[in-house]
């Protein structure tokens, strides 16, 4: 069972689809899922990036800072450049909501730090260098498929913005995990991020912010 449940036979394959249809019950159903894969097939914790950082405080800083910084950069420069509209039309009703910010701290921190690391750069990093080999280029080949994955997931409720944004972010914190194997600075960065985006729409500043350097 923990062999093939570790290989692509059908056994393998069925549990890949499972896991990676698991978020369309409940975030993030998919990364538990992903927890009981690596138990059941006895899969190392380390193999999907759950390993001690040297510094958990050192880690812990530079994840909330480096993910408020990459988006603001975002916001103000990137998102601008390539026409994005300055507010989010999908999430704008959470400006001023104060009702709603449980559920979708929940979301950002839980559903999207933890889950959507766990899935998209530990576990289909996992998977993909057991196919493909953890030569350079494997890498680079990795790093390219998960963010064009992480990419379309957000087409759904955000459209060709948000898979715009999803692409820069991918190719960013996959790039960072294809050179240090580590998830938490990236669950820090991932939820800093969202949590930042998710402050500008509450307090209404997004569009004040998209036109810093862009009207």
């Amino acid at each position: 069972m923990p062999a093939s449940l570790r290989g692509f036979g059908p056994l393998g394959l069925a549990a890949i689809a499972l896991i990676l249809g698991g978020n369309f019950l409940f975030p993030p159903l998919s990364a538990l899922l992903v927890l009981a894969w690596a138990y059941a097939s006895e899969t190392p914790w380390r193999e999907l990036g759950f390993v001690r950082p040297g510094s958990w405080t050192k880690s812990l800083v530079i994840g909330i800072a480096f993910g408020a910084v990459f988006k603001l950069v975002m916001k103000v420069l990137v998102m601008p450049l390539l026409g994005a509209p300055p507010i989010n039309p999908h999430y704008h009703f959470l400006a001023g909501n104060a009702a709603a910010l449980p559920g979708m701290l929940y979301a950002v921190i839980i559903g999207a730090g933890f889950g959507e690391e766990t899935v998209y750069r530990g576990y289909m990093f996992e998977r993909l260098g057991k196919l493909l080999g953890q030569t350079t280029r494997a890498k680079v080949a990795i790093v390219l498929i998960t963010a064009t994955l992480f990419a379309a997931a957000h087409y759904p409720d955000q459209r060709i913005p948000g898979v715009e944004q999803a692409a820069f972010t991918g190719l960013a914190f996959g790039g960072i995990y294809a050179l240090t194997g580590e998830l938490f600075m990236l669950m820090v960065a991932h939820a800093s991020f969202d949590l930042v985006a998710l402050a500008l729409i509450y307090w209404n500043l997004e569009a004040p912010v998209a036109h810093l350097f862009f009207k």
